[in-house]
């Protein structure tokens, strides 16, 4: 029986970072072709391909790049392939998967993946993972899941994946739901049936300016003053609690909301933000009165990448009905 086609993108990060100069530290270094070559077992499961975008940490990356990676992605869906990998670094991951998730628009799986150790270290985790995302990506029940994060054993939702340790091997973790899945004896296990997707248009106009500012214990807003005639498109605040500002904050956030789009999340990393119990200046009541739209369950960084996207394919009206199908 003939073999699936697997394409295999690889963007750089620390699953492909060695040390250069003693000392140093480790940069970027190791192909995907190099990284392939370690894990001969893939080729056992599926004619594997694999191109180097380039030898970047996730920290570098940006939409356009991201775009760029995916119009590869389409075409290598159009080419029969039966799912595509890409790997990069961990520090963006999670951004970079709710990314492509609002715009995968196949059945066909796409699993993102990376390594907390490098590739010189003992015990690297990239080859493993990069066995385990082509285990997740050929399985016939991960179709229809959009894009999903791989690493460490586990299957995350595009949506749900956080990094909430910055170097432990269990870096990565769904808050609020646990895992979609689990690798068990090298194969997917999902604990429940595919969800109904939003998927956007592809973006139509230049690449649009979306803010985040974080609201902290007695913050000036020099900056939040500047947002409309800094030339920003939207805006997102990492709000207090369950998406609350300062008084002050408020009033500014007002006048903004006049001009851009404006998203309230949460900062705490688990949980959604209210939409009617406090009514104090500053509180979900009163911003959303002001202009504003609360997160929901969406954090700040990816309400951002929503907001983006939204304007970006002129789909602002579409804001409130996707943070509302924005479910864990």
């Amino acid at each position: 029986m003939e073999l699936p086609k697997l394409a295999i993108a690889a963007l750089g990060g620390t699953v492909s970072m060695q040390s250069t100069q003693d000392g140093q530290g480790v940069v970027p270094a190791v192909s995907g072709e190099a990284l392939l070559n370690t894990v001969p077992e893939l080729n056992v499961l599926a004619r594997a391909t694999v191109e180097t975008f380039g030898l970047l940490p996730s920290a570098s990356l940006d939409f356009e790049y991201l775009l760029n990676v995916l119009d590869w992605a389409n075409a290598q869906i159009s080419r029969g392939v039966a799912a595509v990998i890409i790997i990069q670094g961990t520090d963006t991951l999670e951004e970079s998967a709710t990314f492509f998730d609002y715009l995968w628009a196949h059945d066909e799986p796409l699993v993102l993946t990376g390594a907390m150790r490098s590739a010189m270290q003992a015990g690297a985790d990239g080859p493993a993972n990069l066995l385990d995302a082509g285990r997740v990506a050929l399985a016939a029940c991960s179709r229809g899941r959009g894009a999903q994060v791989v690493i460490n054993g586990e299957i995350h939702r595009a949506n749900s994946v956080r990094k909430v340790d910055s170097m432990a091997m269990h870096a990565f973790a769904s808050p609020l739901t646990g895992p979609a899945g689990l690798l068990v004896e090298s194969a997917p296990r999902y604990f429940q049936p595919p969800v109904a997707r939003h998927v956007l248009p592809m973006p139509q106009d230049t690449l649009p300016k979306i803010a985040l500012l974080e609201a902290s214990l007695g913050a000036d807003s020099m900056l939040l003053d500047k947002i409309v005639e800094s030339g920003y498109d939207g805006l997102v605040i990492a709000g207090f609690g369950a998406g609350h500002v300062s008084a002050h904050w408020a009033e500014v956030i007002e006048g903004i909301a006049r001009h851009i789009p404006v998203i309230i999340a949460t900062r705490t990393g688990c949980g959604a933000t209210a939409q009617a119990t406090y009514g104090f200046a500053g509180s979900e009541i009163d911003l959303t009165r002001k202009g504003a739209v609360m997160a929901g369950f969406l954090c700040p960084r990816k309400a951002r990448i929503l907001l983006w996207l939204l304007v970006a394919c002129r789909q602002q009206a579409q804001l409130v009905k996707c943070l509302a199908e924005s479910t864990p």
